[in-house]
């Protein structure tokens, strides 16, 4: 399938819009990484921030143009202002600065609501049509191509369409290829939105585009919605970043084009990066990706509910909207008390243990998933646990690594304040029984600490074992009474690695020493199902 070309933008604002998230501050070299992955992933054009009026962005375009940023599918776009009320467009510095950024296309913002025309800038709507008219004009005769943001579009539009249609003529008459509907304050619904971008392309003939933000959790229906009445250019950012509530997402917005709308927007290839290249620019951004996210969260194709799994068991279609593949997703099978023997049995085939052949395994292991989680456990995010459930229900389990004998920690709090935590452990391994003391900065990290000094000379692989996460929750009151008769019940989540997998285990107990201990075991004990014999 052939993309669309130039018949279809996709158009990226994330280092200029997206920026413009709390929390986030690209510096230039994120800002070339970014620029990479995008391009990477074929969109059409890349907004590189507005040069000029800030240095980064003024870097970052110098940069580009020296030589550290290549672009294979994008152009890249530099974002500015229209020339001043009552300045001449070859004076304006800021109009200065778009051409000196070498950006082969230039976006210009420029108001299109009466009101902000007259409050804002403070000047006429003759004066303001005849600034953009000018800055377009000017920066086509420079040998830019250039599109217009018409901001508050849709609210001017309402409140005065003359004024608002006249600012796109302004800018179609200057020279420039296309005219962007904003909604910039974000409080459009999908029905109206599109009525308003239908009728615009009705009686201008314009191409038009659109900007939506997220502030009714509209941006990406808003954005669909606009392309089904007419528009050919959509601007968005990675993962939705931006100011407020953020944009319309990339990855929501392209996998809804092609898949749903068959739009070939992207190269065909690119299709199955967007899962990828969504978290690695969450990486670059320092934000955690947001596991519901459509398309390409780690939950956008997990299924919890029973029901929902017996269906999937026949035929995966019956509850997945696309095949995860396709966006390079996967789909994944949660266990909970929710859980039934579909569930377990598709969960089971992930690990590559077959319950099917031993159904009296299945049946225990079903009753075994929900007793416990009615008592606090859960294997929804600790999957290395129900794996090693599932093995000892089936007897396939070899024998662990170490038995524990006892073990004990105490805690020192020392008269200048310091506290110093002490473990000690007595464990059997490789037919010995060894005994180890070792401190720590708390009780876990003093047990953890004991456990590997005295395993560590007995399994070489241990020291390639790491604690990549530790997190405790505190249970009450849903869940029923454990052990002694306590109310309170801890579960603990330890997340490790080996350098090259990672891997979650889950232990629960009225005691936050016991319930670590338990998911500490256990994460052990699942490395060691994955080591070859001639390794231990």
């Amino acid at each position: 399938m052939t993309t669309l070309g130039d018949s279809f933008h996709v158009y990226d604002t994330t280092l200029r819009d997206g920026a413009q998230r709390e929390g986030i501050s690209y510096s230039v070299t994120d800002k070339l990484a970014v620029a990479r992955l995008l391009d990477g992933l074929g969109v059409g054009f890349i907004e590189g921030g507005w040069p000029g009026a800030l240095p980064k962005d003024t870097e970052f375009f110098a940069r580009a143009a020296a030589g550290d940023l290549t672009l294979k599918n994008a152009q890249l776009v530099a974002f500015g202002a229209t020339r001043k009320a009552g300045v001449k467009v070859s004076e304006d510095l800021q109009v200065k600065a778009l051409l000196e950024s070498r950006a082969p296309v230039v976006t210009l913002v420029a108001k299109s609501d009466r009101r902000h025309i007259e409050k804002a800038l403070r000047t006429d709507v003759a004066e303001n049509f005849a600034m953009v008219r000018d800055t377009v004009r000017f920066l086509v005769d420079e040998g830019r191509r250039v599109f217009l943001d018409a901001e508050h579009f849709f609210d001017g539009f309402a409140f005065d369409p003359d004024t608002a249609l006249r600012t796109l003529e302004s800018a179609v008459e200057g020279g420039a290829d296309v005219v962007v509907l904003c909604d910039t304050n974000g409080g459009q619904l999908p029905l109206g939105l599109a009525e308003t971008v239908a009728d615009v392309v009705a009686r201008t003939g314009f191409r038009v585009g659109i900007h939506c933000q997220d502030d009714t959790s509209c941006a990406v229906a808003n954005t669909i919605a606009a392309v089904q009445a007419g528009a050919t250019h959509v601007q968005c950012t990675a993962n939705g970043y931006g100011e407020r509530a953020g944009n319309a997402d990339l990855f929501a917005v392209v996998g809804n084009l092609v898949t749903k709308l068959g739009l070939a927007v992207l190269p065909r290839e690119s299709l199955a990066e967007l899962t990828r290249v969504s978290h690695a620019l969450a990486e670059i951004a320092n934000i955690a990706p947001d596991s519901h996210q459509a398309y390409v969260g780690s939950s956008a194709f997990a299924h919890k509910a029973g029901l929902h799994a017996s269906a999937i068991k026949v035929d995966p279609e019956l509850y997945n909207h696309i095949d995860p593949d396709t966006v390079g997703n996967d789909m994944r099978v949660l266990v909970t008390e929710m859980a039934g023997r579909a569930s377990l049995e598709l969960k089971g085939r992930e690990f590559g243990i077959d319950l099917a052949r031993r159904p009296d395994a299945l049946t225990s292991a079903v009753r075994k998933v929900k007793e416990l989680e009615a008592g606090g456990w859960s294997f929804e995010a600790a999957d290395a646990s129900l794996e090693l459930l599932m093995k000892r229900e089936l007897s396939e389990m070899d024998a662990p690594p170490f038995v524990l004998e006892s073990y004990r920690v105490v805690l020192d709090h020392n008269r200048d304040g310091a506290i110093v935590s002490e473990a000690t452990v007595k464990v059997h391994v490789s037919g010995q029984r060894v005994i180890a003391t070792a401190e720590g900065n708390g009780p876990v990290h003093a047990l953890d600490a004991a456990l590997r000094k005295a395993l560590l000379p007995h399994l070489s692989w241990l020291d390639s074992v790491q604690l990549n996460d530790y997190k405790v929750r505190i249970l009450t009151e849903s869940h029923k009474k454990v052990e002694h008769g306590t109310d309170a019940v801890t579960r603990v989540l330890v997340e490790s690695t080996d350098g090259e997998r990672e891997w979650t285990t889950v232990g629960v107990h009225g005691n936050i020493v016991e319930a670590s201990w338990l998911a500490l075991c256990d994460a052990l004990v699942h490395k060691a199902t994955r080591v070859r014999p001639s390794r231990a």
